[in-house]
């Protein structure tokens, strides 16, 4: 292995010496990481502010601000100068501190010091850099067996990890005794990563679930080995039903045991309904991070956004930015969440109405939240032969995986939903 920059050693040791464990954790390359302080970024830093100041890689217009084409400000309603020029490899620290505090605020259970989210260009990407800061090629990651189908390129095509999953579902609900078996099996260190609200299934566990789950990770620490417990919250927020968790497993999970180092990806993408605009965060805890670990993983999270990005969309970041802190905010999710909310309504309707019928040919997955709600199959009918029906057939389009088909209601008017089961039986009943 090359020898490391001194930065990286000197940002590595703080590791060492306040948190080993998130050390210890941390790839070959992890350890490599860090946000450079000197050359370009430095001097630069050196003329902010100062008349004359040649160091940055923009281009200005006579009076400083940013050199922009008319037939794409003009079309844009912020300041220049929140739109145009490069934003931190952090991400703003304003839209950071927001997060952040968003983050206390949702999850009451936090009572551990956190870090101040790094920004990454949406969800996708900040899972792909938790794989750089600590996935070696070999790696096992625990997964439950309903998982998002990008995960594959992520941490198997990407940084030569496996997927290790573990079954989902027992009796209606999260199998918790699966996760207990699966963790017991690992030696040494423990990668998990766990996404609820689910996608496929778009499941939350229970409250009762949530505490067992932590119990489970917390006694497979106890024991000795070093967990890393990467929460994917895409969802996050998006629950129906009363004693289901409303927080993320990473609130419990930051200050459960000094074995455990806690990061949770989250993204404006689906809690504020701006997919497009790809602003994600990554957060780190553990029980007992000192503050200067807390920084020590920022700067290595901001090494690898400058080494891969540079940095995410100042535009986007300053669009958030505006929308969380507008008076409107909270009137506008709350009516969004309703409309998803009655589509989920409208789904439980339909079982509970035709589930008889339809369990001829499939049968719902557990489901309580999110975006998407899962049918299986009975064994006599392939999803993907189903799937293909409905699209030549039934002028009606879902996802085939393995023997589920995925009913994204999220994305369907209310009113077109008793369609789309009426067509998936009609389907599957065309296969004889």
């Amino acid at each position: 292995m090359p020898k490391l920059n001194p930065q990286a050693e000197e940002i590595n040791q703080t590791l060492k010496k306040d948190n080993p464990v998130i050390y210890r954790l941390l790839s070959d390359r992890g350890r490599g990481f860090y946000f450079p302080k000197l050359g370009i970024i430095k001097q630069s830093a050196d003329a902010k502010g100062k008349r004359i100041d040649a160091t940055i890689g923009i281009a200005t217009e006579d009076d400083g601000s940013p050199l922009r084409l008319e037939s794409i400000s003009g079309k844009i309603g912020l300041d220049p100068k929140h739109v145009f020029p490069y934003a931190s490899s952090y991400g703003l620290l304003e839209l950071r501190k927001t997060w952040q505090e968003l983050i206390l605020r949702k999850n009451p259970s936090l009572k551990e010091r956190i870090s101040l989210p790094v920004v990454t260009q949406a969800l996708t990407h900040g899972l792909s850099v938790a794989g750089s800061l600590f996935l070696n090629p070999g790696d096992r990651i625990l997964i439950p067996d309903k998982f998002w189908g990008n995960y594959r390129l992520i941490f198997e095509n990407m940084y030569g990890a496996a997927l290790i999953p573990f079954n989902t579902f027992k009796n209606g609900g999260f199998d918790v005794e699966a996760l207990q078996a699966a963790l017991s099996k690992e030696k040494g260190k423990i990668v998990l990563l766990m996404n609820f609200p689910n996608n496929p299934a778009g499941y939350t566990p229970t409250d009762k679930e949530a505490s067992a789950i932590v119990q489970a990770i917390t006694e497979s620490a106890a024991s000795g080995k070093d967990i890393l417990a990467v929460m994917d919250d895409a969802y996050f927020g998006l629950v129906y039903e009363k004693g289901i968790f409303r927080e993320s497993l990473f609130a419990l999970l930051a200050g459960a045991h000094e074995n455990i180092t806690a990061v949770k990806a989250d993204a404006a993408t689906k809690e504020e309904y701006v997919w497009g605009l790809r602003v994600g965060f990554l957060t780190f805890s553990s029980k007992g991070i000192t503050e200067q670990s807390c920084a020590a993983l920022q700067e290595k999270t901001a090494g690898i956004v400058r080494g891969s990005i540079s940095n995410a969309s100042h535009l986007s970041q300053s669009l958030i930015l505006q929308a969380l802190s507008s008076p409107s905010y909270a009137n506008e999710k709350a009516a969004k969440f309703d409309l998803l909310r009655k589509r989920y309504e409208k789904v439980k309707s339909i079982f509970r109405e035709h589930g008889g019928r339809y369990s001829k040919y499939f049968s719902p997955l557990p489901y309580n939240s999110g975006y998407f709600m899962c049918v299986e199959l009975a064994e006599n009918r392939n999803a993907e032969d189903v799937r293909q029906i409905l699209l030549k057939n039934y002028d009606t389009g879902v996802i085939s995986q393995g023997s589920l088909l995925r009913v994204a209601f999220s994305a369907t008017p209310t009113d077109l939903l008793p369609e789309v089961f009426e067509n998936i039986f009609k389907a599957c009943g065309e296969l004889g």
